[in-house]
């Protein structure tokens, strides 16, 4: 059973991705995971989409999908702001290993 709201979802991810320090990422599925509790959601998919539709105000560049990727369609407005702020990559995608975030 959901703790809270569909809407209030969108705002406690919203929230979340803005707390992601420069320098750092977080994945979907950490985003995900990190709001489970308080949510009763798990999805890494509905992150994704979250952020799709409601991202653009918040440090969505910060948020990759497990693998390191950029957000797709914005790789490279993404990776310009990565390197500005000193993520490390790996060829084409963000070495998670290393700038991974959790709150």
């Amino acid at each position: 059973m959901a703790r809270v709201t569909p809407q209030e979802y969108v705002e406690e991810v919203l929230s979340l991705v803005e707390r992601i320090p420069a320098g750092k990422v977080m994945t979907y599925g950490a985003v995900a995971d990190a709001l489970a509790d308080v949510s009763g959601r798990n999805s890494a998919r509905q992150v994704g989409n979250i952020m799709a539709r409601h991202g653009g105000g918040v440090p969505w560049h910060r948020v990759v999908n497990s693998a390191g990727r950029m957000p797709p369609g914005h790789e490279q407005e993404a990776r310009q702001r990565l390197l500005s702020e000193g993520v490390p990559l790996k060829g084409e995608r963000v070495d998670v290993s290393r700038a991974l975030w959790g709150p």
